[in-house]
């Protein structure tokens, strides 16, 4: 099993920047894939970044592509996602996804996820 805690959501006006980490636990963190995903409000999941187990591979939503980073550091186990030029449509809650595999994770399905971190951003 993995166990994934996020943190630094907020609330920031648009334009602002953000930086989420999610901190990994119970399994070697780096020999899997991690990913991003959103959820808003009566809104389903949506996958946001994801990238391999050695952080070379990365992969973004074409809505945030040129505004997004999605990093890792495999000696802390944390998993970032460093985001600027926020909008109002990137609101919503931010979970952090473990993948089964090395490769770079694209979708959720049977890996692990955390409890999510609230970023809302204003106009």
């Amino acid at each position: 099993q993995q166990q994934l805690v996020e943190s630094g959501g907020g609330l920031v006006q648009a334009g602002g920047s953000l930086r989420l980490s999610c901190v990994a636990s119970g399994r070697p963190f780096s020999n899997y894939g991690m990913g991003w995903f959103r959820q808003a409000p009566g809104k389903e999941r949506v996958f946001v970044a994801g990238i391999n187990r050695n952080g070379e591979s990365t992969v973004y939503a074409d809505s945030v592509k040129g505004r997004f980073t999605i990093s890792r550091d495999n000696a802390k186990s944390t998993l970032y996602l460093q985001m600027n030029d926020l909008k109002p449509e990137d609101s919503g809650v931010y979970l952090c996804y473990g993948g089964n595999g090395g490769g770079t994770v694209l979708r959720g399905t049977t890996g692990y996820w955390g409890q999510g971190t609230q970023v809302t951003v204003s106009s």
